[in-house]
């Protein structure tokens, strides 16, 4: 049945009333999970399905502790480069490469027709920060005000954005405690609103104002992502009063949506030191009502530029395992640059091992499953099978072809293309004594 703007849209409402939707459906298939098991976890608020009403050609996706872990790559523009085509190009590799859902974080020129082309090419769900956009339309952050915003949200929730990153939970007083930090606040996002709180004195508009967001939101069904706007941007920064003092603000934002019925998840650091990442996730779910985490890496060292892919997936698997649901992807290009193709493809990538290792450790079902098949397909040298099971495929062709030489009879050999015929160690198992250097 397919679902219209309106009072009773979102499906944490039709959840509350004992209903499955299409979408539920979807989801339990995808999770392995009976339809009722889906629709409960959404009424609790466990589990959000981001489905704007006006995404049409959405394929929906599950998103909380009791499903397995979903990864979001970040694409947009920026004033300094990128066009139409490159996004759109960029979405295309996100669903080939297996990432969960996209978030435009355009900043340039032509936002409006920029997104309207992402909705349209994406099957995956696709969210925003609105207060980018507003704050394009404005000469200076101190300018932006609560009709420009809801103006804003409102033009990308009828375009179809199915999650939003809304920076409401950054408050007047907590500015004080960002200012003994060493990297203060490096959210783009949070940094806005500082400014704007600072200059004019006053409360977070949007807080101040978030009955009048939640009203757009359940409208179309726009899951709410409440942004961590005094999220730590080094190590030395992590865990530390300001982070804290948001978190408490966030979750009483979260009650605040679920009384309107509209999807909520809550975001998270940033850059933290290994040992601090269990309690981080432990202290987010009791303080925010096991409402789903959505975590950027976390950062695990600040002195790895280019290759902070790895520095932030060893922090996200850890995360994932201790409670996140939710992985944004970094790219290499973190903190150095906007992300080009390939780029995005090792950011998604390098979060969907992370993903899936924590979905083996939390023993989900089935996710060991492709494991065991890689295995077998290993030790038969099965060259083809191994190729089909990989998360890159392409890339493991690539690999072999450019060791072996390309061409079909490369696939058939029955030994290992590190060690060769005479020292591969399966090959020695597989044939007793004897051995033939093929």
């Amino acid at each position: 049945m397919t679902r219209q703007p309106g009072p009773d849209a979102s499906l944490l409402h039709q959840a509350r009333k004992g209903r499955i939707t299409d979408e539920m459906t979807r989801v339990a298939r995808d999770e392995g999970l009976e339809p009722d098991r889906v629709r409960d976890l959404m009424a609790k608020g466990r589990l959000v399905i981001p489905a704007n009403v006006n995404h049409q050609n959405l394929i929906p996706a599950g998103i909380g502790r009791d499903v397995t872990v979903k990864v979001n790559a970040n694409i947009g523009n920026s004033p300094l480069g990128s066009s139409i085509q490159q996004e759109v190009e960029k979405v295309v590799a996100c669903m080939r490469y297996g990432a969960h859902a996209v978030m435009d974080l355009s900043t340039g020129k032509d936002i409006n027709e920029i997104r309207a082309a992402i909705i349209e090419a994406s099957r995956l769900p696709v969210g925003t920060v609105p207060i980018y956009q507003a704050m394009e339309m404005v000469p200076r952050a101190e300018d932006l005000n609560i009709d420009l915003m809801l103006k804003v949200i409102e033009t990308q929730a009828k375009q179809g954005v199915d999650f939003m990153t809304l920076h409401t939970g950054i408050l007047w007083q907590h500015l004080p405690l960002a200012a003994r930090r060493v990297t203060g606040i490096v959210s783009r996002g949070g940094a806005i609103m500082a400014r704007w709180m600072m200059h004019h004195k006053a409360q977070n508009f949007m807080y101040e104002h978030f009955d009048r967001i939640l009203d757009i939101c359940a409208r179309y069904d726009v899951t709410i992502s409440l942004g961590d706007g005094l999220r730590p941007g080094c190590i030395a920064d992590a865990s530390d009063e300001a982070q804290f003092a948001e978190l408490d603000a966030l979750g009483e934002l979260v009650t605040r949506c679920w009384e309107r019925d509209v999807q909520v998840m809550v975001e998270g650091p940033g850059h933290v030191p290994f040992e601090q990442i269990a309690m981080n996730m432990q202290r987010q779910q009791q303080v925010c009502h096991d409402a789903p985490f959505y975590v950027l890496g976390p950062v695990v060292t600040d002195i790895a530029p280019g290759y902070d892919h790895i520095t932030s997936a060893i922090g996200a698997t850890m995360a994932a395992y201790s409670g996140a649901s939710f992985l944004c992807y970094v790219t290499p290009k973190e903190h150095l640059g906007l992300p080009e193709l390939e780029d995005v493809r090792q950011g998604i990538i390098a979060y969907r091992i992370a993903a899936h290792a924590a979905d083996i450790a939390l023993k989900k079902p089935g996710a060991d499953r492709i494991d065991l098949e890689m295995a077998k397909a290993r030790f038969a040298f099965d060259w083809e099978r191994q190729f089909s099971l990989a998360m890159d495929p392409d890339r493991a062709r690539e690999y072999f072809d450019a060791n072996q030489g390309a061409g079909e009879h490369f696939h058939t050999r029955d030994y290992c293309t590190m060690c060769g015929p005479k020292f591969c160690a399966m090959r020695i198992y597989q044939k007793g004594d004897r051995r033939e250097d093929g």
